[in-house]
């Protein structure tokens, strides 16, 4: 994959269920100021990218964040990030699935007059049966990634283009009846509540790091891995931030969290009932369907790294004459269909959230450890450290520090498999083991 490719992968991973569907989860906490909760988190994202950028630069592998760990921090380190990635992933694309069924709903009502039933729609604790729509899309993108990633990323490219054309279209359509009435009062939570909106819209940014697990499948990925990066978040940040404003300026924040699917019911208000709000909802169903494969593709890439490195079964890194890894995508894709067949979506979102502040705040110290200790190592990018990462470990903590205490219960428990996961399997197997025991003989 070229620059382009790469750009499309990142973006294509970050535009999705974040901008479509959590806005509307996000603007009750924060009222008109959601529009700085995503200004935050991005600038968060910002200061994780450019470690990010760095490190895809210096180390140019697959993997992402647990390759660059592994490098730098050592193996249990890379461990736990690669835990933290699993969740992180796997969770996000359950998530994003979610997201992705609320918008078809409204696409076949708004075309056929028809929605699939609640029962089949919705995940039991919301009081149906089993999220069907959600399952379906984790299988149809397992499929696609099943068929080698040179067609993946041109699905990746023209999904990625009518997503930015869709979410540009409503910016246009929601601009005609901006009402400075709906912001005020801008922040009627304070800060509190533009921190907990951050914390939740972090979601929205996640995905960016994309690119950095295509490593091995980049033509250039010293030159290109961190341009690829750095242009893909501002060209998400300016989209998020547009589509907030109009969002919320148009039909005030009660409206816009009226629905899942939060910018179609914006055009409705704005157009009635009529064919923007079903090109939103189109496009939507389109756009969400490219984030699972985007983020399905970078999990299972990242399962890959671990198991060349002795953490998981080898399985789950033997690729076929795709250079596809077979079994690895097909557990991923089940566990993942699973998850988005039976969860409901913040809870998801929160899962995410936790594991992505982790592993980020990770990547920022191996910046500072890979500084100290290969100063010369080449690299195609350098940060302005130590002023970034610190900023950027600075603000996870921060985010962190404003997601729920059951959200911390549920990564505690994470952690802990992974821990007896890792001593039980991984620390026995692993290739550095199996070094230091033939030193030893």
């Amino acid at each position: 994959m070229g620059l382009i490719s790469l750009i499309a992968l990142s973006v294509g991973a970050t535009l999705g269920t974040g901008i479509f569907v959590v806005l509307g989860e996000a603007a009750p906490l924060a009222g008109p100021a959601v529009v700085v909760s995503f200004a935050v988190a991005a600038l968060a994202a910002l200061f994780s990218a450019l470690s990010y950028a760095e490190l895809a630069g210096a180390v140019p592998v697959s993997g992402s964040a647990y390759s660059y760990t592994y490098a730098t921090l050592g193996e249990i380190v890379a461990w736990v990030c690669g835990w933290c990635l699993l969740l992180e992933y796997g969770v996000s694309v359950a998530a994003v699935a979610v997201g992705w069924g609320s918008y078809l709903n409204e696409f076949l009502g708004s075309t056929i007059g028809w929605r699939i039933p609640d029962a089949l729609s919705s995940a039991p604790s919301d009081g149906g049966i089993i999220n069907l729509p959600a399952a379906v899309v984790v299988l149809i993108a397992t499929a696609v990634l099943l068929d080698g990633i040179r067609e993946s990323a041109r699905v990746t490219t023209v999904t990625t283009m009518i997503k930015i054309a869709v979410l540009i279209f409503f910016v246009v359509v929601a601009v005609t009846a901006f009402n400075s009435d709906n912001l005020h009062p801008f922040a009627p939570m304070g800060v509190a509540g533009v921190s907990a909106a951050a914390s939740m819209v972090f979601f929205s940014f996640i995905g960016f790091d994309a690119a950095s697990t295509a490593g091995e499948e980049a033509k250039n990925p010293q030159r290109d891995l961190p341009r690829a990066i750095i242009i893909s978040l501002g060209i998400v940040t300016l989209v998020y931030v547009l589509v907030a404003l109009t969002a919320v300026a148009a039909v005030g924040v009660d409206d816009v969290s009226s629905s899942g699917a939060s910018l179609a019911t914006v055009l409705e208000q704005v157009a009635g009932r009529g064919w923007p709000a079903t090109i939103l909802a189109a496009g939507a169903v389109i756009a969400i369907a490219s984030v699972v494969l985007t983020v399905l593709y970078g999990q299972t890439r990242i399962l890959v790294s671990m198991s060349r490195d002795g953490l998981m079964p080898s399985v789950l890194s033997r690729v076929g004459r795709k250079r596809v890894p077979t079994v690895n995508t097909l557990v991923v894709g089940g566990v993942v269909a699973v998850l988005s067949a039976l969860v409901p979506l913040g809870e998801l979102v929160n899962a995410t959230n936790i594991g992505t502040l982790v592993s980020f705040a990770l990547v920022n110290i191996g910046v500072l450890v890979l500084r100290r200790t290969k100063p010369d190592l080449p690299r195609t990018f350098r940060t302005l450290v130590p002023l970034v990462p610190i900023l950027g470990v600075g603000l996870c903590v921060w985010l962190l520090a404003h997601l729920p205490g059951v959200t911390w219960l549920a990564f505690a428990l994470w952690s802990g498999v992974g821990l007896v996961v890792y001593f039980g399997y991984g620390r026995r197997r692993s290739a550095l083991n199996r070094v230091a025991e033939r030193e030893t003989v």
